[in-house]
């Protein structure tokens, strides 16, 4: 594997770090029931969760941004989204155990994601997660794939953006890596879209399972 061991870690947040697919798609089936629709099928709703709160709106109802009754119903899938962010949502398996030793060691490690505060603060609280450092889609006046969230995380770090890795399901996760100068680290066990290739995305590592990346990570931990 030919990039240098990183001195600390950035992930995305859903689908790469945490499993938050089982909340997002009750969300998304009690829209659609409030609207007199049958709930969809579990995988068809997870593949489009990382692509946020509009594109499973559109899922479920066919309502595309910008039609009238869009901003409410994506504020109805929102409000039963925060009543219960964290009943079936998990971290990956076996990346809790990792990032347990991992932060243990008093290692750098964070959080960038394009998913609002006031939704992550809670989910971390109900996981007991503590990044040494969170950037939201709230934080900045951009993000991802803008790298600016991704210096920021680096800054509050104390870490250089080249001795970061970043880890993400989507390929505006690995555009913001490269433009932040930091490894990008695609993984495919995340929420990706039928249609979508996650080998042909700009990174310099890729994934297919969770134990896998654990794997490379263990190795780089016991060479420090």
């Amino acid at each position: 594997m030919a990039t240098t061991a990183p001195l600390a870690i950035l992930f995305d947040l859903d689908g790469t770090l945490v499993d938050t697919a089982p909340d997002l798609a009750r969300a998304t089936n009690a829209l659609r029931e409030h609207h007199g629709l049958a709930p969809l099928p579990y995988e068809q709703i997870r593949r489009q969760v990382s692509n946020g709160g509009s594109a499973l709106v559109t899922l479920a109802l066919g309502l595309e941004h910008g039609a009238p009754e869009h901003d409410a119903a994506r504020q109805f899938l929102l409000d039963s989204y925060a009543q219960a962010v964290a009943v079936d949502s998990r971290v990956f398996a076996p990346l809790d155990r990792w990032l347990e030793n991992w932060h243990a060691d008093q290692r750098p490690w964070g959080i960038v994601t394009n998913k609002p505060r006031v939704y992550t603060e809670p989910l971390l609280e109900a996981l007991a997660l503590l990044p040494g450092a969170l950037l939201c889609a709230d934080d900045l006046s951009v993000k991802k794939p803008h790298p600016e969230p991704l210096w920021e995380a680096a800054r509050r770090l104390g870490v250089a953006p080249s001795e970061c890795w970043y880890v993400g399901d989507h390929v505006r996760d690995m555009q913001a890596a490269k433009a932040a100068g930091m490894t990008a680290v695609a993984v495919g066990y995340g929420y990706v879209s039928e249609e979508d290739d996650y080998q042909q995305w700009p990174a310099d590592l890729w994934f297919e399972e969770c134990q896998a990346l654990v794997a490379a990570l263990e190795g780089f931990h016991k060479d420090r």
